[in-house]
């Protein structure tokens, strides 16, 4: 199998294991970076970054409670926080962790359903820094969450442009 065609089949084996079939709903965002692909890597997977750019009151009214990390493959995370008096727990774990090229992981809230989104970030390095693309597949059941969820994702790597440049 030659590489092009191993990563199309690395990419359709992820993205199948949403829910058990194919979904149907897909979100991309793309977003130039002006720091290494390392570093970029490295912010999705730092407990103090994701503190930074992923949740907090840089981005919208909550507090974060808590964020842990167990960044390897197999390993979870939970990112715990609190939005108008609700406490809303981010989990996941970890399906592929290729530095700085390629992040797989599930997404889902504790105790909202038993089933979980799949996102899927592959990092390019560029002449002038880095380009993330940001892909989370989801059952047709949430397609009316699509433009919500693109544009939760886009605010978030906004903030993560805005953090690293003030590294």
């Amino acid at each position: 199998m030659s590489s092009k065609s191993n990563e199309q089949h690395k990419d359709n084996e992820a993205m199948g294991e949403c829910g058990g079939s194919t979904p149907n709903v897909t979100v991309r965002v793309t977003r130039h970076f002006d720091a290494s692909p390392e570093r970029v890597f490295d912010a999705l997977l730092d407990p103090e970054m994701i503190g930074k750019w992923m949740f907090g009151p840089a981005l919208r009214e909550e507090e974060v409670l808590r964020i842990d990390v167990d960044a390897r493959v197999g390993g979870a995370f939970s990112f715990l926080v609190r939005r108008q008096g609700h406490e809303i727990d981010h989990v996941g774990k970890y399906r592929e962790i290729d530095r700085p090229r390629r992040l797989v992981f599930t997404w889902g809230v504790a105790g909202d359903s038993e089933e979980e989104s799949l996102v899927v970030i592959e990092i390019v390095p560029q002449e002038t820094g880095a380009e993330l693309t940001l892909t989370h597949e989801m059952d047709s059941k949430w397609a009316d969450y699509a433009s919500r969820t693109e544009a939760g994702w886009t605010k978030m790597l906004d903030a993560l442009s805005v953090t690293l440049g003030q590294i």
